[in-house]
């Protein structure tokens, strides 16, 4: 075995995976300093190691640019007869679906490093990589062919209401905490007490930080990217209280692993306020740990339960959001755009559903029309699906695509990649609010808001028909949408005054595309 390899050639924004063998001393995870140089178009960039288990440890490095890539090694006393060393690694073009990372476009949307527009239609499965092994195939799966393109979910297991299972891995060597034989209700003692729980924080288990890595990999190949949350409240290990210098541990290893990865964006908590064990200023160190050590800049925000976390802090590059209130979400859009002039992710807009709890119990309907919302006001809606089967005998250990993953149930998905296809056409692919209408949603292109180019979305108001006072000197080709049933009905052209039929019904919308004259 050579004791270290690492391949002749990577594409721009693929993954070089620097392997080196040495026999470990110590405690790896902390002792043993491996760190990376690596210069391209004049710039130098520092990757931390990490330790793999056996005798394997890892560099990895993102190239950004194409052509020849320099790198030098550098370690501590356990690689004294190996390093330091200095290389070099062709960068080819990227392939496939490989456009790099997403960037934030302006100030309100997204696109991938090469320029290609991007248009996050996410979903939220947040314990998918602790399920069983075929689950988890059979979610990437579904997500092949679904209409998301981001997908949220935690590096930490989770214990809550339909997931109290325990996980494949966990990500310390020790014992968890001893659940046979409990009902639901005693269950909950566990989250507050984290009762029987014994952990080493100073020692990773790569185990399972690998099988996640994986599927990270396997979402970059589908062109899926992994919003990775940090940290949750939903525990009764302990991860959630580990304190500074293990969180802090903690947030370095995951930057080591996952960074060089070009889907990867960094949700620091999901509902960052349920975590008490926590202060702003815990967060803030965290965000600076992450900001100084990710060489490439992925997106980075946090997500919040009953308060918004204060985005007018320089560090997150958009909004992660819920509603605050039981009716506002989507509705607040142009108002949170104006306030912190920054991309907007409604990441969680409740969950098309059944199950007993109120934020896991709206229709396929209502889910659609948050979309279409929170899209004509100039922000991006997040999935969900909590849906029991009438027959489930066990409804407790359900699989809920919301924790779980699997299979989507829903009626929303079809017409989220619907409503993906009508935005895609749009003049650079990108929207934003047009004031001035009071019963109508409407909305024109960011980049052409002069063209004419207009949607209009009348929610689940049901208009019988629609009329328009337009320039007489202009001609509009004019399409009713019935978002619903995934219709477009072309009308014809028009110009001046004139008057569009919709029916009576509600989730419609009108398309005007301008006509060259």
């Amino acid at each position: 075995m050579q004791a270290i390899t690492y391949p002749d050639t990577v594409e721009r924004w693929g993954v070089l995976e620097i392997r080196i063998h040495a026999v470990p001393s110590g405690n790896p995870f902390t002792d043993c300093r491996l760190s990376g140089l690596f210069t391209e178009g004049g710039v130098t960039r520092t990757a931390e190691g990490f330790y793999d288990g056996g005798d394997t440890f890892v560099i990895r490095y993102m190239p950004e640019e194409e052509g020849r890539l320099h790198f030098g090694l550098e370690g501590g006393p356990v690689f004294a007869d190996l390093l330091p060393l200095e290389g070099t690694c062709l960068v080819t073009p990227p392939s496939g679906n490989n456009h790099g990372p997403v960037r934030v476009r302006g100030t309100r949307h997204f696109s991938y490093a090469d320029g290609t527009p991007y248009l996050p239609f996410g979903t939220t499965c947040y314990a998918w990589v602790h399920q069983p092994e075929e689950l988890q195939r059979e979610t990437l799966r579904t997500l092949r062919d679904a209409p998301f393109n981001k997908i949220r979910f935690c590096i930490f297991p989770k214990h809550y209401d339909y997931n109290y299972a325990e996980p494949l891995t966990y990500p310390y060597e020790g014992t968890p905490c001893s659940t046979e034989g409990l009902d639901r209700s005693t269950m909950q003692r566990f989250t507050e007490e984290k009762a029987g729980s014994h952990w080493d924080f100073t020692r990773f288990n790569p185990a399972h930080f690998a099988r996640i890595e994986k599927r990270i990999a396997d979402l970059a190949a589908l062109g899926i990217e992994a919003d990775l949350i940090l940290f949750h409240p939903y525990d009764r290990w302990g991860f959630d209280g580990m304190g500074t210098e293990y969180d802090d541990l903690y947030v370095r290893y995951c930057i080591s692993r996952f960074a060089a990865y070009r889907n990867v964006w960094w949700s620091l908590a999901n509902e960052y306020d349920y975590i008490r064990t926590k202060t702003v200023d815990d967060w803030e160190r965290i965000a600076g740990i992450i900001c100084r050590d990710d060489p490439y800049g992925h997106l980075r925000s946090i997500h919040n339960g009953p308060a918004f976390y204060d985005f007018h802090k320089q560090w997150p590059t958009h909004l992660s959001l819920q509603g605050t209130d039981r009716y506002r979400s989507v509705e607040r859009t142009e108002e949170l755009l104006a306030e912190y002039g920054r991309p907007l992710m409604w990441d969680e807009v409740l969950y098309e559903g059944n199950i007993d709890l109120g934020w896991g119990n709206i229709t396929g309907e209502e889910m659609t029309r948050r979309f279409w919302e929170g899209v004509l006001r100039g922000g991006y809606a997040g999935h969900g699906e909590t849906l029991l089967d009438a027959c489930d005998e066990h409804v407790d250990e359900a699989v809920l695509w919301w924790s779980h993953g699997g299979h989507l149930k829903g009626e929303s998905p079809a017409r989220i990649a619907f409503l993906k296809k009508i935005l895609e056409e749009v003049p650079g692919q990108a929207l934003r609010a047009l004031p001035g209408y009071w019963d109508v949603i409407a909305a024109v292109p960011e980049a052409e808001p002069d063209s004419g180019y207009t949607l209009f979305y009348f929610t689940y108001l049901r208009p019988l028909f629609r009329d328009f006072h337009l320039d007489a000197d202009r001609r509009f080709e004019v399409d009713v949408i019935d978002t619903w049933e995934m219709r477009i009905e072309h009308r014809g052209i028009f110009g001046g005054d004139f008057r569009i039929p919709l029916g009576g019904r509600p989730y419609m919308a009108i398309r005007l595309r301008p006509v060259d004259r």
